[in-house]
């Protein structure tokens, strides 16, 4: 097997494991288990607390000690051991704290996998900057497929979810040992501090007035991405409560409309390029902002019959939502931070989104929703949403009027040399 096979069957498997049980988790709880909704909220926040502090540990360690692919394999079978655990829990407080240490083995995968693809592909002489999307574009493909496996098995609601994401951890685990070696650097520098070693010399870039806002809106844009990823499957599968839609396709195959989402951010990414070009970072930045509000006003008015179109569309702009902040930020952070302190300024730009931002969405969300919108009857998802999207269209408001930044077409020359 060539070197950009094996590559891309990590990505696949890596983004696999965690399609097969995040975005039908939801389902597990609500319908199998029949959990409290506060409760729940809580479950994505481990992804946001994992992200806090794994990440920059496991890179010290993979920079000082161990080999990046032997690392990331110890976490993902580590993790897949875990995750075979889950079905055995039948109280929400336990199951939080299993979903947290594994989310403590996965979330660091992340980085990991993308280290060891950097290191292989620049020691076989290739281009990074041309290679590798086209093999990381493969772990999107991989998150889709476990999701229709998921549904199509049967599987949106049951523990069976979490017995395939862990034997793909496991497997991937097994398989890691095999990758290219992504040797640690031996970095023995005594002159460093320990907040330079740790990564937390980037806090000082809070004190730079843009930055410090633009950090303060990833936040708040990283809480949105949690809204969808923890209520858009049961959303859709509500629908069978209504009897004009319970043999709908819509419910019995929630999961794959849901992937829609996916498929169309392997589309937008291709796009990126021309827009970032026109338009510059903050007019981008601000059309994903824009994004979210359609795509929670979408889902709020759709349904599975003559509202089909919004629910289709809605996962349609997602890609747009989702991509354009997150590529045209790291852009960002690329551009406007010192070189010696750039890769610890986008773990900061991480650490916002997926680490506080995913908190800071997943307990709040599950707060309202629990408290505002459930009813002896059900979830008022149709007022869940409008209060989602009133939410964005607040943050692109002040995103537009607070931040200041003049556009530069040589910022995506910078980002892509």
């Amino acid at each position: 097997m060539n070197l950009k096979m094996r590559l891309i069957v990590m990505s696949f498997l890596q983004f696999f494991v965690w399609g097969a049980w995040l975005i039908t988790v939801a389902n597990y709880w609500f319908g199998t288990k029949q959990w409290d909704g506060t409760q729940f909220g809580a479950i994505f926040s481990t992804m946001g607390i994992a992200s806090i502090f794994m990440p920059t540990l496991c890179g010290i360690i993979a920079d000082r000690w161990l080999n990046a692919e032997k690392l990331y394999g110890i976490l993902h079978i580590l993790g897949g051991l875990t995750l075979l655990y889950v079905p055995q829990i039948n109280d929400p407080a336990s199951f939080f704290w299993v979903i947290l240490v594994a989310m403590i083995f996965y979330m660091p995968t992340i980085a990991l996998s993308n280290s060891v693809a950097y290191n292989a592909l620049k020691k076989n002489k290739f281009d990074v900057v041309k290679d590798f999307p086209p093999i990381r574009v493969w772990g999107t493909v991989g998150f889709i497929v476990a999701m229709w496996i998921t549904n199509l098995t049967g599987n949106k609601a049951s523990e069976n979810q979490f017995y395939i994401a862990a034997i793909a951890a496991i497997g991937l685990g097994i398989y890691s040992f095999s990758l290219p070696k992504c040797e640690p650097k031996h970095n023995t520098e005594n002159n460093k501090y320990f907040v330079d070693l740790i990564g937390l010399s980037s806090f000082k870039l809070f004190a730079d007035y843009k930055l410090a806002l633009f950090f303060v809106f990833s936040m708040f844009l990283g809480a949105a991405l949690q809204l969808t990823n923890a209520y858009g499957d049961v959303f859709l599968d509500d629908f069978k409560h209504q009897v004009e839609y319970a043999d709908s396709f819509v419910v019995k195959y929630s999961t794959i409309i849901m992937s829609i989402s996916q498929v169309s951010e392997t589309l937008f990414i291709l796009a990126i390029p021309f827009f970032l070009k026109k338009f510059g970072i903050k007019q981008v930045m601000l059309f994903s902002m824009i994004a979210w509000v359609f795509r929670f006003g979408l889902f709020a008015y759709g349904n599975p019959a003559d509202g089909l179109w919004m629910i289709i569309m809605s996962c349609i702009v997602y890609g747009m939502a989702f991509d354009f902040f997150n590529i045209s930020g790291s852009l960002f952070v690329e551009t406007s931070t010192d070189p010696t302190i750039r890769s610890s300024a986008q773990g900061l730009f991480m650490m916002m989104t997926n680490g506080f931002g995913a908190v800071f969405g997943s307990i709040s969300s599950g707060y309202l929703i629990d408290h505002f919108f459930t009813t002896s009857t059900g979830k008022d998802w149709h007022h869940i949403w409008l209060t989602f999207a009133l939410y964005a269209l607040i943050i692109a408001v002040f995103f537009a009027i607070l931040f200041k930044h003049k556009h530069d077409p040589k910022d995506v020359e910078n980002i892509t040399h």
